[in-house]
This record gives structure tokens, C-alpha cells and sequence, in this order.
């Protein structure tokens, strides 16, 4: 459905965005996962066709955005960031307008519009003011204004930002029901709600992209390249042995306790291990032979947060002699490549007179050999 080919964004010599490319197929609901600056909206806006990118292609559907502009944009369903509504308008009001500027036909535009209030949930508040709902709700409207139309692909940028976790979890079932539909294409940085609603995410960084793949694989990832893990461990301690148990089995590199329960000999620790010398074998051992019974113990699992600070933190930011060297670099290449078309081009007009010449040649000896057979 979206299809980035190599697109830069600069403004003088500040790269936005620098030489991206990714992919997002029908069907899929894509997270687009960045820190502040990172270069999530601009790429954003480069997609809706809101601004151009310096270098590169952009395709929604198939179509270029530079070549056919309004025939993406009716793909095209927008939530931008901040849930901007017309507060003087009700919430059918807002909707139907969004309806006209969608181009929906006047004969389909009123089932458009109450299928999309009633996809979102606001058959109670359709004639409400949208200044008057709350926080939760006016998401709802923004993004049936969104959704009316039945565009293609949805652009939903920040949809969850300000809410309470109540109106989360609303919101974010409503987004995971569009993708029977649509193909959602969505920007957050509340990275649980992005792990649990989509099926692959794209992770950017000063405007580079450096990571495309599921959650799932993301932190698999992490966990195998993490030369530490942490296993959360309750123990029933009554002579408060534990600690002293642990300070000597090698492959503990340190340990909390997180929890303490009172009237009880229960103790919960978080313990960093080394994950190239397995220690739960040990602290088993120890513990059965001091008599310390281990109630509950289990690894922490890494989350997507895991995964994208792993992948975002203490990364360089290119320099701008590092820039011109690469821009230098690829301009030869770009005349490298330009010459030899150019070479190939001649070698084709010098075949092609060669050839003409002898089909000449070959017509004349022809007609030469006719005439003579004529005469005879």
C-alpha cells in the first residue's frame, strides 16, 4: 500500500529525513516508532503529500505522489497529532464536513457518515458540540472524520496521546477494528499500545531508518544480544540467608530486593545474571542445601521499550563532512552511471548505422541482381 524508495527531506543542509525506504503491504497495521525530532512527521507528511521530499519516490497504492497527487490523496485518511476539530460544529456536522472534503458523492454521503459515527462509537453524542466532549471522545470524532469515505489507508499520527488508560484501551480496540478495512499506518510513542496493536513496526532515528520488523522479533532480538538478564525470584527466607547465598555463585552480577511481605519469611528479588553462565542451576543448589525455599522464579521478559532504546541509544548522528562525503560518492556514481549510458547510447547509433549501411548495401545488390536477371 505504501512503498518509500529512497527519500530524503532536507532543509539547506539539516537532513529531516536521509535516503529512507520501507514498505507497508494491505491489510497490515504498521507502527512508526521514533523519539522527538526523529523524523516521524515529516515522513508522515511527505506521504499525504502535505510537503515534498527533496529526493526519492513516494507510492500509495501503486500511484506516485508527484505524478497523481489527488488520486493518492483519496486513498488517503489523515489523524494528525493534537485532534483539531471545529468546536462550533456538532459531531455529524464535523463528520459530514469531512465527507465534502473527501469528495464523497452527495447521494452516499449521509450512510457514509453514520457508519462512520457508528464505527466509532458516537451514535449518543452525534448531535453534541465537539467543545463539549471529552478528551476520549473528541479522538473518536477525529477519527471518524478519518475514517468516513472508507479511504484505504489510514495516517493516524499520535492516536492514543493525552488519554486516560480507559480511553486507550477504547481507542486502541477501535484502531485494531479498522484493519478488517484499512491498511493503518500509525505513529506513537507509547510503545506498549504500538506492541499490541501492530503486526511490524518501523523504528527511525535522525532520520534514518533502523529497524523494520514485528514486535515480536524485536525483542527476541534484544534478549539474545543482552549480555545480562534479570531473574525475578521469591523466596521464603526465615533465617535471611539468600543474600548471602548469592554474593557466592558466580554469574550474579547484583541483586534487589523488591519486595518484602509482611508477617511473612516471603522475599522477592530482582537479580542481574550473566546470560553466558546460566545461574539458576546454582542458586538452586545453594538454596536446597541452606534450606531456603525458592516459591516462584522466572526471567523478565524484554519489551519493545527494550528493544528500541537498544537500537536508539548512543547512536551517532552522522556529521556534515560524513554527509558530503556520501553525497560526494554517490554524484560520481550518479556521472559513472550517466557516462556509460551515454557510451552505451553511441555504441547503439554507430550499430544502428552500421546496420542501415549494409541494409542499403543489401537493397541495392538486390535490386542490381534484378535488373541483370531482367535483361536477360
Amino acid at each position: 500500500m505504501i512503498e518509500v524508495k529512497n527519500v530524503t527531506k532536507r532543509y539547506g543542509k539539516f537532513y529531516a529525513v536521509r535516503n529512507i525506504s520501507f514498505e507497508v503491504k494491505d491489510g497490515e497495521i504498521v507502527g512508526f516508532l521514533g523519539r522527538n525530532g526523529a523524523g516521524k512527521t515529516t515522513t508522515m507528511n511527505m506521504i499525504t503529500g502535505f510537503i515534498e521530499p527533496t529526493e526519492g519516490d513516494i507510492l500509495v497504492g501503486g500511484v506516485d505522489i508527484d505524478a497523481n497527487p489527488n488520486k493518492v490523496k483519496a486513498q488517503i485518511g489523515y489523524m494528525p497529532e493534537g485532534t483539531p476539530l471545529y468546536n462550533e460544529l456538532t459531531v455529524k456536522e464535523f463528520v459530514n464536513y469531512m465527507a465534502e472534503l473527501r469528495k464523497v458523492p452527495k447521494k452516499e454521503r449521509k450512510e457514509a457518515v453514520e457508519k462512520a459515527i457508528k464505527a466509532t462509537g458516537l451514535d449518543l453524542v452525534k448531535n453534541n458540540l465537539t467543545k463539549n466532549l471529552s478528551r476520549g471522545y473528541r479522538q473518536r470524532v477525529s477519527l471518524a472524520g478519518t475514517i468516513v469515505g472508507e479511504p484505504k489507508l489510514l495516517i493516524l499520527d499520535e492516536p492514543t496521546v493525552g488519554l486516560d488508560p480507559k480511553q486507550v484501551v477504547e481507542i486502541r480496540e477501535l484502531i485494531k477494528s479498522f484493519a478488517r478495512n484499512h491498511t493503518v499506518f500509525i505513529s506513537s510513542h507509547i510503545l506498549s499500545e504500538i506492541s499490541q496493536i501492530c503486526d511490524r513496526v518501523i523504528i527511525i532515528d535522525k532520520g534514518e531508518i533502523v529497524a523494520v520488523d514485528t514486535p515480536a522479533n524485536l525483542e527476541r532480538q534484544t534478549k539474545m544480544q543482552d549480555p545480562e538478564k534479570t531473574l525475578i525470584i521469591t523466596v521464603d527466607d526465615a533465617d535471611n540467608k539468600f543474600e548471602d547465598l548469592l554474593k557466592n555463585i558466580k554469574g550474579v552480577k547484583g541483586f534487589e530486593l523488591i519486595e518484602k511481605v509482611e508477617d511473612s519469611n516471603s522475599k522477592k528479588y530482582n537479580i542481574t545474571v550473566d546470560t553466558k553462565n546460566d545461574a539458576r542451576k546454582e542458586i538452586f543448589s545453594a538454596c536446597a542445601n541452606a534450606e531456603v525455599l525458592i516459591l516462584e522464579m522466572k526471567e523478565e521478559e524484554k519489551s519493545l521499550e527494550d528493544a528500541f532504546i537498544n537500537l536508539v541509544q548512543d547512536r551517532k548522528e552522522q556529521s556534515q563532512k560524513e554527509i558530503e562525503k556520501q553525497e560526494y560518492a554517490r554524484e560520481i556514481e550518479e556521472l559513472r552511471e550517466e557516462l556509460a549510458e551515454k557510451k552505451q547510447e553511441k555504441e547503439n547509433r554507430k550499430q544502428a548505422i552500421k546496420e542501415e549501411k549494409a541494409r542499403k548495401k543489401a537493397q541495392k545488390e538486390a535490386k542490381k541482381n534484378s535488373k541483370e536477371g531482367g535483361n536477360e
